[in-house]
């Protein structure tokens, strides 16, 4: 019998670099088991693809080992965020008040 092919894309955005990549996997297979074919993982050495969280279109999944994987699926590769974005804003917020209270 002949594998269906279908075509997907994975995403990951490293600190320096953003890579978007199509990728043929067949029909059928999970979603970590499409991140380990895709070779993502050769050209970022520092991503553990068998346990790094991912989703799809902006949605996490929650188990990436039992979700399969449909036509056209766009893989998302997270990180750690670097800061807390409330932290952040608040800084961001306190500074500007910080201005324009000198100005005054």
């Amino acid at each position: 019998m002949v594998e269906s092919v279908i075509e997907i894309e994975v995403v990951y955005a490293a600190v320096d670099r953003q890579v978007l990549r199509t990728v043929s996997v067949a029909e059928g297979i999970t979603v970590r088991e499409a991140l380990l074919r895709s070779g993502i993982g050769d050209e970022f050495q520092e991503l553990d693809l068998a346990a790094c969280p991912v989703g799809i279109f902006g949605k996490v999944i929650a188990d990436p080992q039992v979700r399969l994987i449909q036509a056209g699926d766009r893989i998302e590769i997270y990180r750690p965020l670097l800061a807390d974005p409330k932290e952040v804003r608040r800084l961001r917020a306190a500074k500007a008040a910080a201005a324009k209270a000198r100005e005054q």
